[in-house]
Order: C-alpha cells, then structure tokens, then sequence
C-alpha cells in the first residue's frame, strides 16, 4: 500500500470520526458561494437509482429568509447562526431527465450510444409505471445518500453541519411555491462551529450487525 493511499485513508477516517451534529453556530462567519458550491459538487458524486440524481438543492444564506423560516422549522437557533441552510429536496419525475443524464455520458466517452439508447428505454418502461409513492421512496433514499455525502465533504473542508427533519414540510414548501413533484427531504445547516459538539456514542457493532441471519 502506498504512502498516497494510506494518506487518503487517515483523511477520511478522521473526516467520519471529527463530524458530529453541531447546532451552535458562529453567526459572524460566512462561506462562500464558491466553497458551498464545491461541496455540492462533492455531494452530488453520490449514488443514486439508476443514476437519475433526483436531488435538488436550496442554499438559503438571504437572513430575512432565514427568519421566515425560523418557525417553520420550529424556531431552531442554527436556522439563523448558520452560515447556510440548505434544503435538500427530491424530484419524483428525475426520469425525465434520463436522456440528458445519458447524453452527457456519451459526451464525455463513457457511454455508448447504444447503450444510453437502451438504458433510456429501460427507464422509460419502469420509472413512470411505479406510483407517485414509490417514486418518492426512491427520491428519500437517494436524498438522504446525498445529504450525508454533503455533511462529510462540508467537514473534510473544516466546516460543520447539522441535519434537521424537524420542520413544517408543507408550510416549508409554501415558503419557497414548490409543486407536487417534489418531496422534502431534510435541512442541513451549514457553517462554522461557535462551541464544540457534543461527543455522541454508537450501539455496539454486534448489536446491529447479524451475519446470514436477521435476530429480530
């Protein structure tokens, strides 16, 4: 094993072990468009079905918007310290947009014609034929995959975060005239640690892990 490889390993290790939820925020510090935008662009190298990338982003950094929003996710504190709020949103219908995703594979040589041709047909049959709800089964999953890929490249960068579920979806939605095609997925507050987290423990590995086997 190189020394390369053993370096990148020691960084993420202590990427996943330094990230804690932080919900105290120093309102005084500000991130750049720039650098939020490199840790979307980190974010969205993340898995998703069939690699529809049904996520969809709102950076929220205008503090009068933050102040609406304060109630609508139950007057949390980090809504307004934080540097950004960022809304992570889902798209029930991202198979519309399989024959551009398909398209910029073959552009960029990693796909054949041929192949992107079947792999639009192949969406075309399924994804419109399994409901509304399973399609917002799958834009949950593929969101919360991007969410946690988020947080990680927010700390590898020296920042911290925090993500809330504890919010008014539909007043939420309300707030920013988002249509029935889309799901919330969660808030992720964005920005500069005004205190330390708090340190938070695991359940053992054998209590949730089984082997061949589900212990009920």
């Amino acid at each position: 094993m190189t020394n390369t490889v053993l370096q990148v390993e020691k960084d993420f290790n202590a990427v996943i072990r330094e990230r804690h939820s932080v919900r105290k925020y120093d309102p005084s510090w500000k991130i750049s468009q720039e650098e939020i935008n490199e840790i979307l662009s980190d974010a969205i190298l993340a898995p998703s079905s069939s690699n529809l990338q049904p996520w969809r982003f709102i950076v929220i950094q205008d503090q009068s918007l933050k102040e609406q929003l304060l109630p609508i996710a139950n007057n949390q504190q980090q809504i307004i310290d934080a540097s950004a709020v960022i809304a992570v949103i889902g798209d029930l219908d991202a198979y519309e947009n399989v024959e551009k995703i398909h398209g910029i594979a073959v552009d960029a040589g990693v796909m054949t014609p041929e192949i992107k041709d079947m792999m639009v047909t192949n969406t075309m049959k399924v994804y419109p034929n399994v409901g509304a709800e399973k399609r917002k089964e799958i834009a949950l999953v593929d969101g919360g995959l991007v969410s946690m890929q988020l947080m990680l490249a927010a700390k590898a960068k020296g920042y911290d975060t925090v993500a809330m579920g504890g919010y008014n979806a539909v007043q939420f939605k309300e707030l920013f005239n988002i249509s029935e095609r889309y799901t919330t997925v969660m808030l992720i507050a964005l920005g500069k640690a005004a205190t330390e987290a708090r340190p938070s423990v695991r359940l053992p590995l054998e209590d949730v892990t089984s082997w061949n086997e589900f212990k009920n």
